[in-house]
């Protein structure tokens, strides 16, 4: 069964994961124990002097799922106070804004807290791991695509700051390819035909699905050589299939090669070779 990764799943694990200053600190300040999603929670807000200067999600590469293998990537922020930075945490967001009725999904850490490891006595890098399951936690194919980070950053002197959108990841469903070019062997000069199958995981099903109406180019890459050139661009079928002919010149290998879009990574088919006689 689908765990569906909404808000009113989520709020009990974020109230474990949210900050909290210390117990001297914390008379006029916000308790960062409580849930984000909470009523009394603050959004965006920020205490005194202390500033998030970085925010990188998964190294700064997209966020690649399939459909069942569930993928591990990390989230660091980088905050910087006088006074030195002691704590944080941070999870990824989706929809359409900060509140229970809007957000329909979330991705946490299972960590309490994130881990900080100081470059300066002012400047900290604090990171969490966070785990996504694409069987649990993605359970749409509309999550795929732009998602947000919430940050909350603390200071040795109790200065804080939360971040709604302290920047974004994107979350793409992976994608397969294949080329095949026959018949094999072939007399130069007479006509060959290159089939293939542009297609992407389908997060509702966990199965595969083609991807249908893309522009996909056709690439030849002669044989002794080490670059492939772009002869045609083919569009993909209502079921993501590929298909096209060329004339046949010299030996070399033939493949499908597709530049993504932004709920889909690029891809390209491993190269099939063909003997021209």
């Amino acid at each position: 069964m689908r765990i569906r990764a909404t808000v009113a799943a989520v709020s009990g694990a974020l109230a474990l994961s949210a900050l909290a200053v210390p117990a001297a600190q914390a008379d006029d300040k916000p308790d960062h124990r409580v849930s984000p999603f909470a009523a009394n929670a603050p959004q965006d807000e920020i205490e005194g002097d202390i500033k998030i200067t970085k925010v990188v999600v998964n190294g700064g590469k997209n966020i690649v799922v399939g459909t069942t293998a569930a993928k591990t990537f990390k989230i660091a922020i980088t905050a910087t106070d006088p006074s030195g930075i002691e704590g944080g945490d941070q999870f990824l967001w989706h929809g359409s804004a900060f509140n229970e009725n809007d957000i329909d999904g979330a991705l946490l850490s299972e960590q309490e807290e994130a881990d900080c490891v100081k470059a300066s006595a002012t400047t900290s890098t604090c990171t969490v791991s966070v785990t996504v399951d694409p069987q649990l936690d993605l359970y749409k194919n509309a999550l795929a695509g732009t998602w947000k980070v919430w940050a909350s950053v603390y200071a040795g002197d109790g200065d804080y700051v939360f971040k709604e959108i302290a920047g974004t990841a994107r979350v793409q469903r992976y994608a397969k390819l294949t080329a095949n070019a026959s018949p094999e062997p072939v007399v130069k000069g007479k006509t060959i035909t290159i089939t293939g199958k542009l297609s992407r995981a389908n997060w509702e099903t966990s199965a595969y699905a083609g991807y249908t109406k893309q522009p996909v180019k056709l690439q030849f890459r002669k044989a002794g050589t080490s670059t492939y050139t772009t002869v045609k661009t083919v569009t993909s079928s209502s079921t993501g299939s590929l298909k096209t002919t060329v004339t046949a010149a010299s030996d070399g290998y033939w493949r499908y090669s597709f530049a993504g879009t932004s709920t889909t990574p690029a891809v390209s088919a491993a190269g099939d070779y063909l003997d021209v006689r």
